[in-house]
């Protein structure tokens, strides 16, 4: 008897083998189709609008009898229901990401923008109080009115201390990691398919309401040098990807649109007081962005 013919292969005809890892990252990237979400960018935009916007205003109309001093306010509640659903949804695009992102980096951004938020939300949870009190936001910590005669005056340093945490270490550590997250994100938002080139009629209704509260986050949390660099970051991977022959893909364009108009807006924002000389001397320097709440208690307040 002969021994069983074994099948052979020349070198060109070697079976093709596959790393499990490599061929799961492939069935993944193919399952992963680019289309617009209009899910998420819709959630994104009203909780941005009803969560972060909407707290300081809840926090003036409803009464104070039912939220003392001494007490979490409606828009602490706010507040930490946006701490909350925000690294949620930031999460759960991330999973939607055509490309795969390193997850050490998503997991250290998420784990830093919930202790930044958190630390925000004591800073101004206080800070919207001593507005209640008669706090001025377009004056320093030292020229208020109520904070010059504490005594002692040790005090005052600790108040400068909050609103350290709060404007300053509260908004790093909650903003940085939230536009690097997008920007990780955006570095896969790139294909070759035609019918993902441009933004479904659902994207052109948000991109205008997203654009306007970036407007105010960025005016707001004194952060318009992140922004710039991130908005910058992103033309800059356009240009690169294009030299490849990629274009963005509708959820890469509804993000640069809404930086745009973002960009747009502060440009119109900055222009219109430009002369005024009391926020000038609460935003002195060659980067002049006032803050939309600084307006109000200075202009708007007293009037109503």
């Amino acid at each position: 008897m002969h021994a069983p013919l074994r099948k052979r292969h020349g070198p060109g005809l070697q079976p093709p083998l596959l790393h499990p890892r490599h061929s799961s990252f492939e069935s993944e990237s193919s399952s992963k189709k680019p289309q617009f979400h209009l899910d998420l960018w819709f959630y994104f935009t009203l909780q941005n609008w009803v969560l972060d916007f909407g707290r300081p205003i809840v926090m003036i109309i409803l009464p104070l009898e039912w939220f003392p001093l001494n007490k979490p306010s409606a828009g602490d509640y706010f507040h930490m229901a946006y701490n909350v659903i925000t690294p949620f949804l930031l999460l759960k695009l991330i999973e939607r990401s055509p490309k795969t992102l390193p997850r050490s980096a998503v997991y250290v951004c998420i784990i830093t923008f919930v202790m930044g938020a958190s630390i925000h939300l004591v800073g101004d949870s206080v800070n919207h109080r001593l507005i209640l009190s008669g706090y001025q936001l377009h004056l320093s910590v030292r020229e208020n009115p109520i904070i010059k005669d504490l005594k002692p005056a040790t005090l005052i340093d600790s108040f400068e201390l909050l609103y350290y945490y709060d404007e300053c270490l509260g908004h790093s550590m909650w903003y940085i990691p939230f536009f690097l997250i997008f920007f990780l994100y955006f570095t896969g938002c790139f294909t070759h398919l035609k019918e993902e080139r441009k933004m479904p009629l659902s994207a052109w209704l948000l991109v205008g309401p997203s654009g306007l509260y970036y407007w105010y986050l960025v005016t707001e949390g004194q952060i318009f040098i992140l922004y710039i660099f991130t908005f910058f970051a992103m033309m800059a991977t356009v240009m690169h990807q294009k030299r490849k022959g990629f274009v963005l893909d509708s959820n890469g364009l509804f993000l640069l649109s809404t930086f745009a108009i973002t960009l747009a807006l502060i440009a119109v924002w900055v222009i219109c007081l430009w002369n005024d000389k009391v926020l000038r001397k609460k935003y002195p320097g060659v980067i002049y962005v006032p803050e939309p709440w600084a307006f109000f208690t200075l202009h708007i307040k007293g009037r109503m």
